[in-house]
């Protein structure tokens, strides 16, 4: 039996979820047996003969997030390789005094959730703020324009500040991406690419070795080859 963490009391039940639906949901996911202590929060795994690694060493950071104030069904997610779990201490920011604490899951949340809800729209990713945590939840290039937005609310920002920030870091990363795309693009360019773009482009190579390869044995079948016919010219103008 593996101990994975301990979660508030009042998360318990959520864990379980009606009719241990949500145990059996995470159960079945990570491919192991849990066992929660309904007096202490501890949830510990004992985990099936044949375990994938990355689901054992990511396991636990479903159960923080569940833990944490993030719904069972989003944290599930974080089983997937490219998904990952930050987690914010209000109090390491603002101190253990329950006013600060208010205030700033109050500036964290804005009116009407509409802070909270921004960030996730531009980062992609999802946030749970419960007492004195803020978790975040994404993929690293989500996680790398929501971190800078929060930590900035944090700090005292203002929200357009931090807002025009967290646009200006998304237009950035999508540019980078682009230019990665391209640069990818043309990098995987070969013979058959060019083929596509000049017609006969192929052929004409063909042709051209063929000639190279006929032996020349004198000056007259130099000429010969060089002649025109008697229904041939040559005319010059310009394009």
């Amino acid at each position: 039996m593996e101990h994975l963490s301990r979660v508030p009391k009042d998360r318990i039940a959520v864990i379980i979820g009606k009719g241990g639906q949500t145990r059996k949901m995470i159960e079945n996911s990570c491919g192991g047996k849990l066992s929660i202590d309904s007096q202490t929060g501890d949830v510990s795994i004992e985990w099936d003969k044949e375990v994938d690694p990355i689901k054992k060493m990511k396991i636990p950071d479903v159960i923080n997030a569940i833990g944490r104030g993030l719904a069972p069904k989003r944290a599930i997610q974080l089983i997937e390789d490219e998904m990952f779990l930050r987690i914010y201490d209000i109090r390491e920011w603002v101190g253990r005094q329950p006013k600060q604490t208010k205030r700033m899951r109050g500036r964290l949340i804005g009116t009407n959730g509409r802070i909270r809800t921004l960030i996730e729209e531009f980062s992609n990713c999802e946030i749970a703020i419960y007492g004195s945590t803020v978790v975040v939840i994404g993929d690293s290039e989500g996680l790398e324009l929501a971190s800078p937005a929060i930590e900035g609310i944090l700090r005292g920002s203002e929200h357009g500040t931090v807002l025009f920030g967290l646009e200006k870091d998304r237009k950035r990363q999508r540019l980078k991406s682009k230019n990665l795309d391209t640069f990818q693009e043309r990098g995987n360019l070969s013979t058959d690419s060019f083929e596509t773009m000049v017609p006969g482009l192929s052929e004409a190579r063909r042709k051209r070795r063929k000639e190279e390869s006929i032996p020349l044995q004198s000056q007259k079948e130099k000429q010969e080859i060089t002649n025109l016919v008697e229904d041939e010219s040559i005319l010059f103008g310009e394009e």
